[in-house]
């Protein structure tokens, strides 16, 4: 949500806002002389970060909505649709800010973010267990 409403308040590495601190990261050259030279491309670099943003917001909806239904109830597909969907979602984030170079301290949100939902799924792994034992332990009452 930051990336998509707030692009100049995300701070990247220095204090820098993110987006001109990836530009520069990758390509070693000046926002501001990009901003300045071809305002239209700089425009349209925003615009993809901010639908970047809106996509991973989107994406942590649909988790977290899947988290207190499908999750909670002991589905097991719902088990690995989180571990699949954060691995992607989070690790693409992270390789980005590898590419362009850009990691400050909103950006190791991710890591953290990436370590607490694997540290969740490890204890609620569904492997080996009857979906009465996954139920008992979520908290969620098998269907009838």
């Amino acid at each position: 949500l930051m990336a998509a409403a707030f692009l100049y308040q995300l701070m990247g590495p220095g204090g820098q806002p993110i987006l001109p601190a990836g530009y520069e990261g990758f390509t070693g050259s000046s926002w501001s002389q990009l901003a300045a030279s071809d305002p239209m491309t700089a425009r349209y670099m925003e615009v993809l970060f901010r639908m970047y943003g809106i996509f991973n917001f989107a994406f942590g909806l649909t988790a977290a909505a899947i988290t207190v239904t499908a999750f909670r109830r002991g589905e097991r597909w719902a088990w690995w649709t989180l571990l699949v969907g954060n691995s992607i979602t989070l690790i693409s984030a992270m390789r980005y800010d590898w590419i362009v170079k850009a990691i400050g301290p909103f950006e190791l949100t991710e890591y953290l973010g990436l370590i607490m939902v694997y540290g969740a799924l490890a204890i609620t792994a569904p492997f080996g267990q009857t979906t009465a034992a996954v139920s008992s332990r979520t908290g969620a009452t098998a269907p009838v």
